[in-house]
This record gives C-alpha cells, structure tokens and sequence, in this order.
C-alpha cells in the first residue's frame, strides 16, 4: 500500500499539493507564534544607554495588586530614592553606583523627542567628549549626531521639559557602542533640580566580585529591584515589563492558526478523498481490506503533510521575525525587545502540526475504509450530501455557542465585550464548517435558482451541480467563510470599540482648540501664556495617566487600571452628583457615583490610589463626578497627577473660546515642537492609546486571511482540475467550452456570493453585540469601503482562480478527459 500511494501521488498532484501549502503555511505560522511567546516569556532587551553597568537598580516596572492576582506594567516610569545610590556605594563590593536622571529634552532646530541627562551618567554608556569639556551650570554636551556645525563655546537653544533654553554648548561626545536615541548632558546640579529623583543606578562590582552574587546582595527596598544581563532592558525601556500582552497575543494568534488550519486541512482532504470514491471502491472490491484502503489514504497524505511540516519549520524562523518586526514597527512592542526562537516553539509547532494532521486525515481516511464497494461507486456517480446525525448535533451545538456568547456579549461593560464576544465569530465559522453542504443546500431558494436558470443551459447545470456536489462546493464555501468572518468580525469590532471609547473620551471634556506639543509636554510658561491668548475664556491642563484603588481595595479594577485624567479647568462636561470639581486642588480626588457607593466613601472620605509611577497618595474626596457608562474617569489635580509621570508634564492644553479662529492662528513659535488645533486633536491623541488592540486585531486577521485565500485557491483548483471527466462529456453531448465555462462562473460566484453572506453573519454575532455593548445600538462603526474591498478581494480570488483552472480542465481532447486516470 506505500508503494500505491506513492504512485497516487503522481497522478493527484494538485490535492496534495493543496494539503503541503496548508501544513507548511500552518506549521510556520504556528513556529511563529510560538516564537512570541518565548519572546514574551523571556523578555530580553539587551541595553544600550546603559549597557555598561553590569547590575541596574530600578523601581519594579510592573504592578502587582495586593490580592495577588495578576501583573502590569506601570504606566509611568517608577523613581527610586536619590539616597539609595549613596547607599548602595557603601556596599562590600561595590566599586561605584551612579544615579541616572532623565527629562524630555528637544534640541533646536527640530522637535525630536529625547532625553536628557546629568553628565555623571556618561559612563553608563559610556559617552566620551569628543571635544570640548564637561558641563558646567548652564552649559550642554550634546551627541555628535546632534550637535551638527555647532562647536564647543556656541550657543544652542535646548528644550527642557518643553521649556525653550539657551546653553553654552560646552563638548561634543559619542557613545562607544551603537545607541539609538542620542542623549543630551546637562551638568549634575542643572540635571537634579529638573529631575531630583533618579530613574535607575548603575552598579558596578569591585573586582572579583561576582556579578549575580552581588545582585542578590544589595538589600534593595521593597517596589525596587536589581537587573543583570539582557534583563537590564526593563529599567532602560518602557514598556517590559510583564509577558502578558505577548503572551495573550501569542496563544490568540496561534489558537486561530491552529483552528483555521484544522478546518482547511479537514476540507481540502475530505475534498480530496470524495474525488476518489471510485478508485476507493474499485480497491476494496479487488480485494484490498479496509484497513490496507485507510493506512494508504493516511500514508500518502503523512508524507505530503510531513514534507510540508518540514519546510515550514524552516520558514517559521522568517515568519516569526518578519512579524515580529511588524509589531515593533508598530509600537506593539518595544523595538529593542529581543525576538527569541528556541527549538520548544519549532517542536511545538511540529507537534500541534502532527496532530492536527493526523487526526483530520484520519477522520476522512476512516470514512474512506468504511464505505462499501457498490456505495463508493454509487456516490462517485452521485454524491451523498446527506450529513451524519453526528456531525448534525456538532454543528448544532457550535451554532448554540455561538449564539449564546453573542447574548452574553450584549450584557457586558464596554472592557469585557470584546473578550467575552470575539470567539463567537470563530465558533460560528466552526459551526458553518461542520454545516457546510447543508447551508448550501438550503441556500438554494427556488427565487434564487430561479434567477440562476434564466441564464440558460449553463444556469440549469449549475444550480444541478450546486445541489449534486454540495459537498465539494462546501470546502470551497469554509475558507471563504472563515477568513470573511475573521476579517470583517476582528476589524469592525476594533473600529467600532475604538470610535465608542474616543466618543465617551472627547464628548465628556469642553474645547474649541487643543494644544500639543512634540517636545515632551506642556511647559509652565505655556499654559500660563495661553491663558492671555486672544479669544480664550478658560484654560486647562489636561493629564492621561492610569492607576488602582488600593485603600479601600477595588476589586473591580486588579490588573487592569482605572484611567485617570488631570485636570485644572472647568472642562469636564460629565454630570457632578454631589460636591464640586472646583475643589479639585492640592491632594483630592472626584470618583465616580457607582464607584462611590461599591466602595462605601462619600464626598469628605479619603482613599489610597495607586499612581501610574508606584507612589501610594492619599486623596479627599471632593466631588462624584459621572462618566459614559463603562468608560468612567477618575479625576484628578493635574498638578498632582502630572508630578507622578514619566515627562512631569500636562500632556495638552485644553482652550475654551469665543473666538476660535483668533485662538487658532496665535504664535506659539517661542516653544518647540507647541502646536494648536482643533478639538480632532483631543481625539487623535487618545486614539493612539487604543491603536495597540487594534494593530494586534489587524495583524492577525491579516494572516488568517492570507492563509485562507491560499487555501481558497488551492481547493477551486483541486476542484475544477477533478472535473474532466464532466467537461468532456458535456462536451461531446453539444456543450460548448463557453457554456461550460459559464456554468463554472455561475456556479463560483454562488459559493463566494455564499460564502460572504453567510461570512458577515458570522462576523455579525461578534460585530453586533459588541456596538451594543460600547455604543448602545446595534450599529458598528467603520469605514464601509473595507466591506466593498474585501468583496471585491473575494472575488478577484474565486473568479479568475475558477477561470484558469477551467481552461487547464478543458485544454485535453473530450476523449482524452474521459480516459484521463483522474477527474
């Protein structure tokens, strides 16, 4: 039986080689997302700014909540004491400890945002002058990439927290090693009066001493902690902090991966298998046992998928990588995070590929054994389309499934929806799967056969073929379903979630003009000469920021921060229950009424809220002020709040105004980077906050769908090319190669018109109850182009694919076909 199936596969070429695209695209994929999640378990950033010392000491990146549950990476970039650096010196063996500050910074010409520094850091580099000499009081050391024609003893206008400088440029240095982002060096005391608590310290052993060993050694305060190696990264960058959101992505990634591939493997064989009912039958009936008939469907089918897994692996290192670097360029993350692949996400791959596999060839090779002789030929004259009472009940229930998360979704605070709804696009794709011959054959209306049969003989044979072959059409019908529900269910559900979360952000805070600016924040001196702009009636400053309530606890908001918002201005447009937002001053807090009352604190209470930088403050409560529903803020000072982030600074100006145009075209030339708008802007930057999400939700539908349209090409052909027989005696009973083309085009443009239709009702059980959930109606929100775009892709695939395989179908003689040992 090895060696027949070895012969099979000369003359079956395109369904296996439908099957070796499938795996090796699977196995690849999945490779790739077991690379992220190695990435996201490791999290190695080697550093650069700071590569030279070999133990950094920082506060704890990551939130945990003190009932245990879960972590998060703070928002802000967590201080240490300004004395545990003295302290730290006075060790047994440690030779130096150098405290690093950092500021925004911004040279001129030019609204670059960068960071500056005390030049005791140097060394962390290390910098070293190439000309010129140390800062003093009123001087800067500027990277070479930044200094330009300046040369030591000019003039240079420096932004420090997005306040204009002018400086005497007093050296010129470089970095040792490649670093990305170049630095700017203020003298010491000019570096702590900006920024008095250092970020990070570097730790440098006495000689002999053992680096680890010293690490574990340093009696760090509690929310502090030492990093060696390419763990360092986490107290150089943002945003490494927890493996979470990698991790998360990673398994959803893979999941749909796994899902997808099950389900176009099971289709393209089965597809595979009914084509062959007739070789099948005449096997059994020449002896052949039903054990030695499913080893060689099994056998031929292991051999194709196993070439396939093997050359995928290969790929998946390039898989992993090319997304990785998509998601870095994106922001997702950080761009210095390292991307590991080790050999557990190869074996993995390899594993889940090689069950995935078997059990689905397994599935259609048993059918293939059990059917008898006269049956099998019986069928390959006439498919049975009938479903099996099992295969009924597994599809019913996933239709329930998918049912029931849609219902649960429309109940669900705006947070959860997406979590809760987004798996019942993929389990009714699931249930259409299984379903699928039986969607198709109740699909066919008499109204809309009807139409079809108007177009003549061809319309008569397709709607025959469309009820006569519903099972072949159904593999057709599931990758078109599938990557129609994943495209248009993953991205209207996040442009809708996003248009609802933008919409309760912007509608609750008053401003006719927004200014922002690139060169770290909003400076003093700004917001004060805004305040005289002409036009202008109110001015606040507005700060973004996240944290948790810990005293009393929130249980309601664990891992997952409450957004808090800074302000110092009549701005806030939300309803205020009891107290006012005007005594929002100095150490208070506005909570919202629900909040309030689940934590049993009124207006005169005090809380414990955890800020974004780790710092505990005690706040009275002065105001319940209401928000969207699902969307609350907790509202601030934005004195207060700005203090606890990473720039220090208000992040955008908020102007109230009778002149709008006047506000408009003021001069705001004098700070780098300040620039004034319209209220689009409050938007735009909170929209950014929400891109993450998003770009995961584009990402993975992007590849889902690339997967599924190969797949799609791959099954039309199979299909097509297994029909010669039929051309050719359509042929010579007076049919036409038009006319036989025209029955292919009629009957594809049904399964993909199908296809679509039944796609977008899948995508709906997502789509719909989660625009319910964030908005209150069932209306999602979205450019409707992507709609008309992915039709138009739909059929760009089916069409044309239909069309050139039809030709190769009938490029042989109708004779010939008929004694062609295929089709």
């Amino acid at each position: 039986m090895i060696r027949l199936a070895l012969i099979t596969l000369r003359y079956r070429t395109a369904a296996f080689l439908a099957v070796f695209v499938a795996v090796l695209l699977g196995s690849a994929l999945l490779s790739a997302a077991g690379g992220l999640l190695e990435t996201g378990l490791r999290l190695n950033a080697p550093p650069q700014r700071l590569a030279a010392a070999p133990i950094l000491v920082t506060g704890d990146p990551a939130y945990h909540p003190p009932n245990g549950s879960g972590s998060a990476a703070f928002p802000e970039r967590h201080p240490v004491d300004a004395g545990l650096a003295t302290k730290l010196a006075g060790t047994p063996g440690v030779a130096q400890a150098i405290p690093d500050r950092s500021f925004p910074a911004a040279v001129s010409p030019g609204t670059t945002p960068l960071i500056g520094h005390g030049w005791a850091s140097a060394p962390l580099t290390p910098y070293q002058l190439k000309a010129g000499h140390a800062p003093q009081t009123g001087q800067v050391v500027l990277d070479q990439r930044l200094a330009g024609s300046a040369k030591p003893g000019d003039q240079v206008t420096v932004a420090l927290r997005g306040d204009p400088k002018t400086l005497t440029l007093a050296g010129i240095a470089a970095a040792q090693h490649e670093v990305d982002v170049p630095s700017v060096f203020l003298a010491d005391i000019d570096a702590e009066r900006i920024s008095p608590a250092p970020d990070a310290i570097g730790v440098f052993p006495a000689a002999g001493t053992s680096v680890r060993e010293l690490a574990k050694r340093l009696g760090l305060p509690e929310g502090v902690r030492a990093y060696t190696g390419d763990d360092r990264g986490a107290a150089e960058y943002s945003g490494i902090a927890t493996s979470l959101p990698l991790i998360i992505m990673s398994g959803v990634f893979g999941g749909m991966v796994a899902v997808v591939m099950a389900l176009v493997v099971s289709a393209t064989i089965g597809l595979s298998v009914r084509q062959r009912r007739r070789e099948l039958a005449l096997l059994r009936a020449s002896g052949a046992t039903p054990g030695q008939v499913g080893k060689m469907v099994i056998a031929e089918t292991m051999l194709v998928g196993v070439i396939g897994l093997v050359l995928g692996l290969l790929c998946g290192r390039i898989a992993g990588t090319w997304i990785f670097g998509m998601l870095a360029d994106g922001g997702i993350v950080p761009s210095q995070l390292r991307f590991d692949q080790g050999p557990l996400p190869f074996a993995g791959a390899a594993i889940l590929t090689f069950v995935v596999l078997r059990v689905t060839v397994g599935f259609a090779a048993g059918r293939a054994a059990r059917i008898r002789p006269i049956q099998a030929l019986a069928e390959a004259a006439v498919p049975n389309v009938e479903l099996g009472r099992i295969r009924l009940i597994v599809g019913a229930v996933f239709a329930a499934a998918t049912v029931s998360i849609a219902v649960s979704t429309l109940f669900m605070s705006p947070a959860n929806a997406a979590a809760i709804g987004g798996p019942a696009g993929l389990t009714g794709s699931i249930a259409v799967a299984i379903l699928a011959p039986l969607v198709i054959q109740r699909a066919l209306v008499p109204r809309l056969t009807a139409l079809i049969e108007k177009r003549g003989t061809s319309g008569v044979l397709a709607v025959i073929n469309l009820r006569v072959r519903a099972v072949q059409f159904a593999a057709i019908l599931i990758p078109i379903t599938i990557a129609t529900t994943i495209a248009l269910g993953n991205i209207y559900a996040q442009t809708t979630q996003q248009k609802a979360a933008v919409e309760a952000y912007t509608d609750n805070l008053a401003a006719d003009v927004v200014i922002t600016s690139t060169s770290g924040g909003i400076p003093a001196t700004l917001t004060e000469s805004a305040r005289s702009l002409p036009g202008v009636t109110a001015v606040s400053e507005l700060v973004r920021s996240k944290g948790w309530i810990e005293e009393p606890y929130d249980t309601s908001h664990t891992s997952d921060a409450w957004p808090l918002l800074g302000l110092n201005g009549p701005v806030y447009k939300g309803k205020v229950t009891k107290g006012s937002l005007d005594d929002l001053t100095d150490n208070s807090v506005a909570l919202p009424p629900g909040t309030a009352k689940k934590l049993k604190v009124d207006v005169g209470s005090e809380i414990g809220l955890r800020l974004g930088d780790d710092a505990l403050v005690k706040l009275k409560v002065v105001a319940l002020a209401e928000g969207p529903s699902g969307y609350e803020s907790i509202l601030l000072p934005a004195k207060l709040l700005a203090a606890h982030t990473t720039t220090g600074l208000p992040g955008q100006l908020l102007l109230k105004t009778d002149d709008k145009k006047a506000a408009l075209t003021s001069d705001l030339s004098r700070w780098p980077g300040a620039t004034a708008g319209d209220r689009d802007l409050l938007g735009a930057g909170y929209d950014a906050g929400l891109g993450v999400d998003a770009w995961i939700a584009y990402l993975l539908a992007g590849i889902a769908v690339a997967y599924t349209a190969i797949a799609s090409i791959n099954t039309i052909a199979v299909a097509v090319l297994d029909r010669r027989r039929e051309f050719g005696l359509q042929r010579l009973t007076g049919s036409t190669r038009r006319q036989v083309r025209r029955m292919l085009t009629l009957e594809s443009l049904v399964i993909a018109a199908l296809g679509l239709v039944v796609g977008m009702i899948a995508a709906a059980f997502t789509v719909l109850p989660i625009a319910v959930a964030t908005r209150g109606w069932p209306i999602p929100s979205g450019p409707v182009w992507i709609l008309f775009a992915w039709v138009a892709v739909v059929l760009l695939l089916v069409l044309p694919t239909t069309a050139m395989t039809g030709r190769i179908a009938m490029r042989p003689k109708p004779m010939d076909a008929l004694s062609s040992p295929v089709g």
